[in-house]
């Protein structure tokens, strides 16, 4: 399984429209081949820091989710609304069911 993190800090004027564009991202993601889940929350510490927390079945899945256009398109939008550089972050990992 690949696990992602990722966050954005939008600025003032456009923490709105963030949310909006991430949530219908986060929406359509979901039904992606290979998505297992894709959610985004407020960080409670900083509310204009919106992560986004993802899993997916392998890389070939993680990868065709970064080919789709909507995806592109999003990354592009957030990049014109944040405060700062998003950020991203990829692992490989294996589900512990019992420790």
């Amino acid at each position: 399984m690949i696990l992602v993190t990722g966050s954005v800090v939008a600025r003032e004027d456009s923490f709105d429209e963030v949310c909006r564009l991430s949530l219908e991202h986060v929406q359509r993601s979901r039904n992606e081949p290979g998505c297992i889940s894709h959610a985004v929350h407020i960080d409670c510490e900083d509310p204009l820091r919106l992560v986004f927390v993802e899993q997916w079945a392998d890389r070939a899945a993680l990868m065709a989710h970064f080919a789709v256009p909507a995806s592109r398109q999003f990354v592009r939008a957030l990049q014109d609304l944040a405060s700062a550089a998003t950020t991203i972050e990829l692992y490989d990992a294996t589900r512990l069911d019992k420790l």
